[in-house]
This record gives C-alpha cells, sequence and structure tokens, in this order.
C-alpha cells in the first residue's frame, strides 16, 4: 500500500522535533550535529532568533497579497540584491528550479527580441544539477533523472566541464546561452575553474550570448564571498538563486543586467505566491545578517579552517577519503570506501551529511559555525573514518 507521502524519496527513518544553530534533536532524544544545513539551506542554522522574531513579526502584519499590488519588503529585498550584486533587475519566486526555469525564459525572450528568434539552446555541463522540472531536468541531463518522463525538452547541449575547446564547437545559430554552477554541488563538488568561466565570459560576449551562473548552491556567502562568481571575477548576465536566500523559508530569484531582461515585460512571467510579504520579509532579515561588515569574511577564514582540516583527514585516513573538493563551507570529500556508508556511520555517531556525484560526501555546515563546531564535526569525521579501517582489518 503506498504512503500518505507519496514515496519519492529514499528517507533516513529518523523524525527531527527541534533545531537550534548547527544541531538538530531528533524525536527519540537523539542529538545530531548538522553538517547538511538543508543541503545549503540553513545558512544561518537552526531557529536562529533574528529570524524567529522577524518571521513572527511578519506573521502577525501580512502574508500573502499576489502580485497584483506592489510589495513592500518585496521591493526592498530586490534594491539591495541589486546592490550587492551584477544585477540591475530580478524576479521572484518560489525555488531553485523556478529560478533556472525563468531564466530560460529570459534568455529566450532576449534573442527573440534582439531579432534572434530561432536561438534557444543553452549549452550546458555533465554531471550538473538544475531542478526537478522538465526543462530544468533537460539542462541537468542526467539519465537517471530523465527515465519514465518521455522525450527531453529540446534545446539543451552538453559539454565536459572545464573544455572550452568543446564549448566553442557547440556553438551555432541556434545557441542563446551557457548555464553553468560555479561549483557543482549534486554533481560532486565539482569546481568551474576562474579560467573557464572568463573564457565563457569572452564566448558568450563574442556570439551574442547571455551567460547564466547557476548560483543556487553558491550563493548568499557559502563559498566565502557573497556570490560564488566573485572567485573567478566574471559577471553573468543571469543568474538563478534559491537556498541559502531564505535560510529554510522557501524563496528563490533569477536576477538579470537591464540589457539581459530587456524582453521581460508585463505578461511575459509570473508566480502566484513568489516574492510574497512573507518570504521577502524572512529574507531581508537573511540578508541583515549575511550583510553585516565581517560576516561573509568570517565563513571565507573559517572555510579555510575547514580545509585544512579536511586535508588533514585525507592524509590520515587515506582507506577511507582521497580529496577534498569546494571552499568555504561548501566542501566535499571524496571517499575510497563507498559514499553511502559513510553518510550511515557518521549519522550513527551523531553527525549529518548527504551524499553527491562521483562518491563525495558534502560537508555543508551553516554559515555560523564557529571553530568548536568545525573541531566537533572533524572529529566525529575521524572517528567514523578510523571505524573503516578496524573494519577492513
Amino acid at each position: 500500500m503506498i504512503t500518505a507521502v507519496m514515496p519519492t524519496y529514499g528517507r533516513k527513518d529518523v523524525v527531527f522535533e527541534r533545531g537550534e544553530g548547527c544541531h538538530l534533536y531528533a524525536a527519540d532524544g537523539r542529538r545530531f550535529l548538522d553538517f547538511t544545513s538543508g543541503i545549503a539551506v540553513n545558512a544561518l542554522g537552526h531557529c536562529h532568533p533574528y529570524l524567529v522574531k522577524a518571521l513572527a513579526e511578519q506573521g502577525a502584519k501580512l502574508w500573502h497579497t499576489s502580485n497584483l499590488f506592489r510589495i513592500g519588503n518585496g521591493e526592498r529585498l530586490a534594491e539591495r540584491l541589486v546592490a550587492n550584486s551584477f544585477a540591475d533587475t530580478l524576479f521572484f519566486c518560489n525555488s531553485g528550479a523556478e529560478a533556472i526555469e525563468g531564466g530560460i525564459k529570459l534568455i529566450r525572450k532576449y534573442q527573440y527580441v534582439n531579432g534572434k528568434p530561432k536561438r534557444y539552446k543553452l549549452i550546458c555541463f555533465s554531471a550538473a544539477f538544475h531542478g526537478r522540472s522538465l526543462n530544468a531536468l533537460a539542462a541537468t541531463g542526467n539519465e537517471k533523472y530523465l527515465e519514465g518522463f518521455g522525450p527531453a525538452n529540446p534545446g539543451y547541449k552538453h559539454a565536459p566541464l572545464n573544455n572550452a575547446n568543446v564549448v566553442r564547437d557547440m556553438i551555432d545559430d541556434e545557441v542563446a546561452g551557457i548555464l553553468v554552477e560555479p561549483i557543482q554541488g549534486e554533481g560532486g563538488i565539482r569546481s568551474a575553474t576562474p579560467e573557464f568561466l572568463r573564457t565563457l565570459r569572452a564566448i558568450c560576449d563574442e556570439f551574442g550570448l547571455l551567460l547564466f551562473f547557476d548560483e543556487i548552491h553558491t550563493g548568499f556567502g557559502r563559498t566565502g564571498k557573497l556570490w560564488g562568481y566573485e572567485w573567478s571575477g566574471v559577471k553573468p548576465d543571469v543568474a538563478a538563486i534559491a537556498k541559502g536566500m531564505g535560510s529554510g523559508f522557501p524563496v528563490g530569484a533569477f536576477m538579470a543586467t537591464e540589457a539581459a531582461a530587456k524582453g521581460m515585460v508585463p505578461g511575459t512571467h509570473g508566480s502566484t505566491y513568489g516574492g510574497n510579504p512573507l518570504a521577502t520579509g524572512v529574507a531581508n532579515a537573511v540578508l541583515d545578517v549575511i550583510l553585516q561588515p565581517g560576516f561573509v569574511d568570517g565563513v571565507h577564514e573559517r572555510g579555510l579552517y575547514l580545509t585544512r582540516g579536511l586535508e588533514a583527514l585525507v592524509a590520515k585516513h587515506r582507506h577511507a577519503f582521497d580529496e577534498v573538493r569546494g571552499r568555504g563551507f561548501l566542501q566535499g570529500l571524496r571517499c575510497v570506501v563507498p559514499s553511502g556508508e559513510m553518510v550511515d556511520r557518521l549519522m550513527s555517531l551523531g553527525m549529518l551529511v548527504v551524499g553527491a556525484g562521483e562518491n563525495v560526501i558534502r560537508v555543508f555546515p551553516p554559515l555560523i559555525a564557529d571553530k568548536a563546531t568545525l573541531d566537533e564535526g572533524l572529529a566525529i569525521l575521524d572517528k567514523a573514518a578510523a571505524s573503516f579501517a578496524t573494519k577492513a582489518a
């Protein structure tokens, strides 16, 4: 018999009833160090007092009106995001997949209004992940996720990451833009090199294409800069954002330059819930914290500390780990042992992580994690790795 909740997830057998900072507490009393951060969502940890206060205050005033009317919280949030990014304008939605969909529409409309309606295809990259809607799945290109849902939506080509020559060879008179994650999350914490991103920028400028960055994982300070693209010095024309934007409250957006958004006029896109007073009120509170002087720099500093700790674990436990990937608080350990077994072992020891492609476990602490919390996580990782050596012996 099917469960009341549709069984589309392979859920762990635990129910959490309370969260505080970097820890979660299960209904059966167990305490866990949370280095999943809701898959890079809970930027400020669980039940951050400032966010709880903002949510309660806004919830007592106004939740939703629809986009038939101006929304003050949304206008303020948009102005702040524009002031702190490459973008001139943005559209609010509810999730990362919606942000990807909106960005795809914007790129196609840009080419249309500029007299090139045949340009509709995007060049994407192997091992990418852009969401579960049909266009996002087609952009992702993973056969496992596409199986059973009919022919993949047309308009997407896939190149190897960090191979600009292949990208250049794929360009024809139907290509409209290039979609890339600065660091691939689901694909195994695989980084696009700064040189590669700079070359993509040059290619887009040469051929009249738009450069679209998927910043859903990498935005809002997670890499040690506010946006992942800042590490390369490359500015996109379009970006999708979500995850850490609401620190657990569902909210997302796609951002663009004024030139790229030329075709997005009344009637071209919409959302019933997107950017409502409650969501944007919480997101403004998240920005209040993240934009404080020194906050993102602190993530960078502690991210380097975490990297050194992870590298020491790799050197110590070659039987369990063989590589550290990523930066800031968006890092991964490529495992020698099956990553799923490592995830389960860590959970048994009171630490939560999530797997990724290429036999990687993701190490995503909340951005508020201090060095003592990172040490707690490193100690559990050490213990888990040591237990695999004992098993092998």
